[in-house]
Parts: C-alpha cells; sequence; structure tokens
C-alpha cells in the first residue's frame, strides 16, 4: 500500500469507525475517473470543491426564511448549510460515521436552492412545465453547471446525500445525519429568527415541546442529538427515540402555523412570485438575453431548463436588481438645449 496521507486515513477509519459507516476507501467513485489525492480522501476533496465554488459563495446572499433581511443576525441560506454541517457532524461522530463524508454532503446540500428560500422553490415548480425540487438542482449544480458545465466530479455518495437530504433515502448513514441534521438545524434557527422579528415570543411554544427538547436552541440541538446517539449507536439506521422525534415534529408543525404559512410570509410570497414569474416568462420567451452559459443550456435543453438554472442561482439581491433592470423604466437624462 502506498504510504501517504490518504492511505493513513483509510487505515484509521478501519480502526475508529462502525462497521456501517461509509469508509472512503470503498467509494463508488466518480463519474469520470481522477488520479488519488496523496493527502485527501475523496469526500475530503468533494468538501473542498464544493467549498470553493461559486453556488456556495452564493448563498451567503440567499434567503433561509426571512427575505433579504437587514439585520445582521439573521440567518441566510450559507449560515444554515454551516449549521447543518455542524449538526452532521456532531451525529456521525457520535455515531463513529464518516465525517469527512457528512461534512461534504451538509456543504452541498443547498447549493441549487433558489432566491427567496423555499417560496422561490414553489414557484418555481408551479411555472416549470417540468417541475423544480431543489435538491434536484443541487445535484445539477455540482454535476453540470459549475465549472463552466463540466461539473464537480463529485463521489456518488456525496451526490447520493445531496439529492436525498429532504427525505430519508441516503444509501449510506451519513447521508441520513444530514437529513435529520437539516431539519434539527432550521426549525431551531428559524424559530429563534421568528423571536428576533418580533413575530413569536419565547414563552409561545407549547410547553409539552418544550418539556421534551428545551426552551432555548442549545437545549434542543443537545436532546435531538444525544437522541439520535442513544438510540442508534451501531445500528444500521440514524433515527431520534420516539418521545423526541414525536415532539421534533410538533415544533415543526407549530413553526408552519406561526411562521412559514403566516399573512406576512405570505405576503411577502406574493411579491416574490410577481418577480420571479415575469422573468421567468421574459427570459422563456426571449433566451437570446439570457448569459451565453445559460444560452448554451436553452440551445441544447430547452429555455425553461436554461431559465429556471438561471433564476434559482440567483441570490435575492441579483434578482430584485435583474428585475429591475428588465422592467423598471430608468430615468430619462436630459440635455441643456440652451447649451
Amino acid at each position: 500500500m502506498e504510504n501517504n496521507v490518504r492511505t493513513r486515513t483509510y487505515a484509521n477509519e478501519k480502526l475508529t469507525l462502525s462497521r456501517y459507516a461509509a469508509f472512503s476507501q470503498d467509494t463508488k467513485g466518480r463519474a469520470r475517473k481522477e488520479e488519488p489525492c496523496a493527502m485527501r480522501t475523496d469526500y475530503q476533496r468533494d468538501r473542498d470543491r464544493i467549498i470553493y465554488c461559486k453556488a456556495f459563495v452564493r448563498l451567503k446572499n440567499k434567503t433561509q426564511v426571512f427575505f433579504s433581511p437587514e439585520g445582521d443576525h439573521y440567518i441566510t441560506r450559507l449560515t444554515h448549510t454551516l449549521d447543518v454541517s455542524q449538526i452532521a457532524r456532531s451525529i456521525a461522530r457520535a455515531l463513529a460515521l464518516n465525517e469527512d463524508l457528512a461534512e461534504a454532503i451538509a456543504l452541498g446540500h443547498d447549493l441549487g436552492h433558489t432566491p427567496f428560500g423555499h417560496s422561490g422553490e414553489r414557484i418555481l415548480n408551479k411555472l416549470s412545465p417540468n417541475g423544480f425540487r431543489h435538491n434536484e438542482q443541487s445535484v445539477r449544480v455540482v454535476d453540470v453547471l459549475e465549472k463552466d458545465g463540466n461539473g464537480l466530479n463529485l463521489t456518488y455518495e456525496v451526490r447520493d446525500g445531496i439529492l436525498n437530504h429532504n427525505g430519508d433515502n441516503a444509501v449510506t448513514l451519513e447521508g441520513r445525519c444530514v437529513h435529520l441534521a437539516d431539519r434539527i438545524a432550521y426549525i431551531n434557527h428559524d424559530l429563534n429568527d421568528a423571536i428576533r422579528a418580533g413575530l413569536l415570543k419565547a414563552d409561545d411554544v407549547p410547553k409539552d415541546i418544550v418539556a421534551v427538547l428545551g426552551s432555548t436552541s442549545r437545549e434542543r440541538i443537545n436532546t435531538a442529538v444525544t437522541s439520535i446517539w442513544r438510540n442508534s449507536a451501531d445500528k444500521p439506521y440514524v433515527k431520534m427515540e420516539p418521545e423526541a422525534e414525536e415532539a421534533s415534529r410538533a415544533l415543526r408543525a407549530f413553526m408552519f402555523e406561526r411562521v412559514y404559512r403566516t399573512k406576512y410570509a405570505m405576503g411577502e410570497e406574493e411579491k416574490a412570485e410577481r418577480m420571479l414569474s415575469e422573468m421567468y416568462f421574459y427570459f422563456v420567451q426571449h433566451p437570446e438575453k439570457l448569459p451565453q452559459t445559460y444560452l448554451s443550456i436553452a440551445q441544447r435543453e430547452g429555455a425553461d431548463r436554461a431559465v429556471c438554472d438561471y433564476i434559482s442561482s440567483m441570490t435575492d439581491r441579483y434578482a430584485v436588481y435583474m428585475f429591475n433592470s428588465i422592467f423598471v423604466p430608468k430615468g430619462w437624462t436630459f440635455v441643456d438645449e440652451i447649451n
């Protein structure tokens, strides 16, 4: 065996990880074969490729819940992604699973998300005859759109985890860690943001939920992760204990009722729908106005595919800028006729 850092990592994994872990050495590999790195495993390389790709950078200006928030401490799609990554790694570490794989999946899971959060996703799904789902778009980002159409050429396990992060169907337990981490993260930080925005008070959370999960974000996350560890250690699954799972479902339902589907939230979604709809139909009817990258996609795969790729890539602020540049008249510049 080669004497390098990567092979030493392989050996350490065999000594320390659970028999149910996805060992780096056993990856199903990439669509296009590459020479292995002497320092990093393939999952570590995938993590690095995601961190340095353009779609990852754009997450800092994409909505999580509150559209283009002015405050400095509201969660964005990027801070949500980092939150998911940290929780997924904690779960994977507790269960002796592959942290590098869990981290790579978590960092890539929302790369295809639209501007204006799930509102943007619902709008594109309604507009496109082919539908639109952000998990599928995230895979398209890493397969097709990044690196000028060459994609990131990620491993099978990372791509599968990204595709299945919003369900419990990932082929690896690390992917299932990310699925649970995503839910744990967004319920808790969205609740904090709703309290910060004045939509809720901390004592609005039902007492039966608080009794199980705790009264603070720190307590709720610790309860969830600890419950997963107690229930899933050395098991071929990743699940919470029934009581914690039921309380988490109840908290999620509470958030949908009191935050995600409120009159305020839906009013903002109506504005986003008008804006994204106008842009969608404009570019479908005028694909020649698309940037060259997306024009090439339109010529190969059709205008709808290209427009969905383009709009979903936009940050909140870029979407507003592009809408204004297309539909808002610019002021006249008058020449002084006397001179």
